[in-house]
C-alpha cells in the first residue's frame, strides 16, 4: 500500500515565551490573546531577556506573569508607573512595561500614569480595556458606556451622575512626553494583525529612547458585560468602537 500522506511542515505553534501555566481568564475574555501577543512581538524584537513587566491589580494581574516568561513584579493597584519608572531608572537597558486595566489605570492610578507621562519616562504601557471592573464583580469603570448597565449601574451609567468615558489614548496623545499612543482590538483576526503592528512599534519607541509609548486594547469581558463570547464580538463592533475608535493617535520619533 503506498504511502500518499503528504510532508507536513509546521507553520506555527506557541510562542517560546508563553510558559505552559493554564490560562487563567474567562470563556471570551481576550486578555490571554493579548498575553500571547505580547510573546511574540517580544520574541520578535529579541527582548526577552531585557524585559521587565508590572501587573496591575486585577484581571490584568491575572495570568500575565504566569504565562509569559519575563520578569515581572506585582505593584500596588494603580502604581505600575511609579514603580516602572523607579525600575527603568536603575536598569535603563531594560525594556520596562505596564500591563493595567482600565480601574487600575483610569481610576486609582490615573494620577501614577499622568505623571509619568508629563515626564516623559521612557516606559510603554498596555491598556486593557473592557469597560468594567471584572475581578471585583463588573461594577462601572472609568470607561463604561453611557447606558451600560453594570452592578453599580443597574439602570444604564448616566451622564448626569457619573460624566463621560475616558479615553485614554487621546488624552495621553496630548501630553509632551508621549511617543506613541494607539487603540487596537484582537476581535478579528485582521485587528489582531494590527494590533501586533501598534505593540511592537509601542516597544520600538522604547527602545529607541524616545518617550512613553501606550497601546489600548478594547477587550471583551463576558461575565462582566452579560452575554455569551460570540455576542461580545459584535458589542466591541457596534457598541465599543462607536464610543472607542481604533487608530493611532501620536507617532513622532522626537519630543523636540
Amino acid at each position: 500500500m503506498e504511502n500518499n500522506v503528504p510532508d507536513l511542515k509546521k507553520i506555527t505553534g506557541r510562542p517560546k515565551l508563553r510558559t505552559d501555566f493554564p490560562g487563567m481568564y474567562c470563556p471570551g475574555c481576550h486578555y490571554g490573546i493579548i498575553a500571547r501577543l505580547l510573546c511574540e512581538v517580544i520574541e520578535e524584537l529579541g527582548i526577552e531577556g531585557k524585559a521587565i513587566g508590572l501587573a496591575g491589580v486585577g484581571c490584568s494581574f491575572g495570568g500575565m506573569p504566569l504565562t509569559i516568561d519575563v520578569d515581572w513584579t506585582s505593584c500596588p493597584h494603580g502604581r505600575a508607573p511609579a514603580m516602572a519608572t523607579a525600575i527603568k531608572r536603575i536598569h535603563p537597558d531594560a525594556t520596562v512595561f505596564t500591563v493595567q486595566g482600565d480601574g487600575d489605570l483610569g481610576a486609582i492610578g490615573l494620577g501614577c500614569f499622568m505623571n509619568a507621562l508629563g515626564r516623559g519616562e521612557n516606559l510603554t504601557t498596555v491598556f486593557l480595556n473592557n469597560a468594567v471592573y471584572g475581578t471585583t464583580g463588573g461594577q462601572m469603570a472609568p470607561t463604561t458606556l453611557l447606558g451600560m448597565k453594570t452592578t453599580t449601574t443597574p439602570l444604564g451609567r448616566e451622564l448626569k451622575t457619573s460624566g463621560y468615558p475616558l479615553h485614554i489614548p487621546e488624552l495621553a496623545a496630548t501630553m509632551k512626553g508621549v511617543s506613541y499612543s494607539a487603540r487596537c482590538t484582537v476581535h478579528t483576526p485582521a485587528n489582531f494583525q494590527k494590533a501586533r503592528k501598534a505593540l511592537k512599534i509601542a516597544f520600538q519607541k522604547q527602545l529607541n529612547g524616545i518617550g512613553y509609548s501606550l497601546v489600548e486594547f478594547v477587550s471583551a469581558c463576558p461575565p462582566g458585560w452579560g452575554l455569551n463570547p460570540l455576542d461580545c464580538l459584535d458589542f466591541i463592533s457596534e457598541k465599543m468602537l462607536k464610543e472607542y475608535p481604533l487608530g493611532e493617535f501620536k507617532n513622532v520619533d522626537s519630543l523636540d
